[in-house]
């Protein structure tokens, strides 16, 4: 009986590594075919969007990088989300994250931005559990948009899930426009997302 249970174990991990390393093989494929497109395009932005706002929330700097390089590229303001209680960590951080999702009790934040004076907003966040981060759901559910253009982005492994449809539910009033996502990658693919970002931007 034991015999059968160890055979068991090492059958699902033989099969769970080849599918993990079958869904890393794909990612990097499709983020190869989908960056190739931006290869060698310019990344200059030539519309003139008025005066612009980057809010982001980041926890490991992937939305970081991106919200600095829309800023850059507009001479936006920028403002980071921040907790008013730091996150737990680790394993801890995930089931914590799932529970807010659950129960929609989202974290308290520091501060919220004033959007007065804003034409545009951008507002950036990692996905969690294949939505929006728990802190910027907590922001779209304080802050009253007002009909202001808000423009959505989101930086993920591979899977955006709900995120797109989760924030415009949570956008209170807010004119929703073009919505980007953007797979953490390497350095590698720098010029490559500048130039997407610049795109995407100048499409707006």
């Amino acid at each position: 009986m034991l015999r059968y249970f160890f055979y068991l174990l090492v059958t699902t991990g033989i099969i769970g590594g080849t599918y993990s390393i079958y869904h890393l093989y794909r990612v990097s494929s499709d983020n190869k075919k989908e960056m190739a497109q931006y290869e060698g395009l310019p990344d200059t932005v030539n519309n003139n969007l008025g005066k612009t706002l980057v809010i982001f929330y980041s926890l490991t700097g992937h939305t970081k990088n991106i919200a600095q390089k829309i800023k850059d590229k507009t001479n936006a303001d920028i403002f980071e989300i921040q907790t008013a209680q730091e996150l737990p960590k680790g394993p801890m951080l995930h089931l914590s994250v799932r529970k807010q999702i659950k129960n929609k009790e989202y974290p308290e934040l520091k501060d919220i931005p004033d959007i007065s004076s804003y034409d545009l907003i951008f507002i950036g966040s990692p996905v969690w559990w294949y939505t929006a981060a728990t802190p910027v759901l907590s922001l779209l559910n304080k802050v009253d948009f007002k009909g202001k253009k808000v423009v959505p982005f989101s930086t993920q492994g591979s899977n955006a899930g709900t995120f797109f449809k989760d924030f415009q539910n949570h956008a209170q009033n807010a004119t929703i426009l073009t919505y980007a996502s953007f797979n953490n990658m390497g350095k590698e693919y720098d010029q490559a997302i500048d130039a997407k970002i610049a795109a995407w931007i100048n499409s707006l």
